[in-house]
C-alpha cells in the first residue's frame, strides 16, 4: 500500500471497477453494495504488507463473495413471482470511468438477464475476462482453477452469450426513435400501430415481484403485446410516459397519476421491437423513484 494512501482510500479508488463486477455479477444494486460491504471488512483487516496487488487482491474477494451470494440469489430467484429482470440504474448511478460504450454494451439490461443463463463460476470468468480484461492467470487465481479450466468456462459463456447480445446493435438516435414510436403508439390506443411496432415473434418480460401490476408470464407475438397496451388505453387511465437514461441505455420511465410505476428498456433491430423488458417492483426503482 502506498505511504500516502490509507486503507479507506485505497478501496474508495477500487470501489467503482468492484461494484461494476458486482453488479453484472448478481443483477442487483443492493447485492452488490452487500459484497462490497463485505469485502471492506476484509480489506480493513488484511495484512497490507503481504499484498503485491491491490486491485487483483480486491478483485478476487469481489468475486468469490458474488458467486457465494449468487449461489443463494439463484434459489431465491426460482420462488420469485413472476419473471425476474435485473435492477435497472439511474443515471446518477453510472458516475464511474466507464466509458459510454462500455456501458451500452455491457450493462444493459438486455445483457444482463442473458448473464442469468450461466452458472455462478462461468459468470464470473466471462464477466472478469471479457467485461473487464482480466487475464485468465488471474480469473484461475480468483477461482482456483487451472487456466485451460477457465478459458473453457469463458468459451462456453461465449457460446451461451454472444449470439444474442450482438443480434442487435442500433445507434442512440434510432433506439430514441423507437421509443418515441411506441409512446405516439401507446397514447393514442393505435392497435394496428402498436402491432407494427413488435416483431412477430417479439416478447414481453414484465418484472413485479408480486407487488405492482405487471404480467406474471412472458408474453409472446406481436397480437398479444399489441393488445396488451390497447387494453391499458382503453382503461382511460392515462399513463405518463418519458424517455430516460436506464444502464446507460435510452428507455421508458412510467408513471401512472405522479407516482412511479415502471422503467422500461428494449431489444430493437430499429425496424422493430424483439423484447421489451419492464420492472415494476418498487424494491427495484428506488433510484428511480426519488427522480421528478
Amino acid at each position: 500500500m502506498s505511504a500516502n494512501l490509507t486503507a479507506a482510500d485505497e478501496f474508495a479508488a477500487e470501489r467503482p471497477r468492484l461494484f461494476g463486477i458486482a453488479y453484472r455479477m448478481l443483477g442487483s444494486r443492493a447485492d452488490a453494495e452487500d459484497v462490497l460491504q463485505d469485502a471492506w471488512l476484509r480489506w480493513r483487516e488484511s495484512d497490507k504488507e503481504e499484498l503485491r496487488s491491490t486491485q487483483a487482491w480486491l478483485t478476487t474477494i469481489v468475486a468469490r463473495l458474488a458467486i457465494d451470494r449468487l449461489r443463494s440469489a439463484k434459489a431465491r430467484r426460482e420462488v420469485y413471482v413472476g419473471p425476474w429482470l435485473p435492477e435497472p440504474l439511474a443515471e446518477v448511478d453510472l458516475a464511474t470511468p466507464e466509458s459510454k460504450a462500455e456501458i451500452a454494451s455491457d450493462l444493459s439490461i438486455a445483457f444482463l438477464n442473458m448473464l442469468e443463463r450461466l452458472g455462478p463460476e462461468e459468470r464470473a470468468a466471462f464477466v472478469l475476462h471479457d467485461v473487464f480484461e482480466c487475464d485468465y492467470d488471474e480469473i484461475a487465481d480468483v477461482l482456483n482453477k487451472s487456466e485451460a479450466a477457465c478459458r473453457q468456462l469463458v468459451h462456453r459463456a461465449r457460446e451461451r452469450v454472444t449470439t444474442e447480445r450482438t443480434r442487435y446493435k442500433v445507434d442512440e438516435p434510432t433506439r430514441q426513435h423507437m421509443l418515441e414510436r411506441f409512446i405516439n403508439a401507446a397514447n393514442r390506443g393505435d392497435l394496428v400501430a402498436l402491432k407494427s411496432l413488435f416483431a412477430p415473434d417479439a416478447q414481453l418480460i414484465s418484472d413485479g415481484g408480486g407487488k405492482a401490476l405487471a404480467v406474471r408470464r412472458i408474453l409472446y407475438g406481436a397480437e398479444r403485446i399489441a393488445r396488451l397496451w390497447y387494453a391499458i388505453f382503453r382503461r382511460n387511465i392515462n399513463p405518463e410516459r418519458r424517455i430516460v437514461r436506464i444502464n446507460g441505455e435510452l428507455g421508458l420511465e412510467t408513471r401512472y397519476r405522479g407516482k412511479l410505476h415502471s422503467v422500461t428498456t428494449i431489444d430493437t433491430d430499429g425496424q422493430y421491437i424483439h423484447t421489451y423488458y419492464t420492472v415494476a417492483n418498487p424494491d427495484k426503482l428506488n433510484a428511480f423513484a426519488s427522480i421528478k
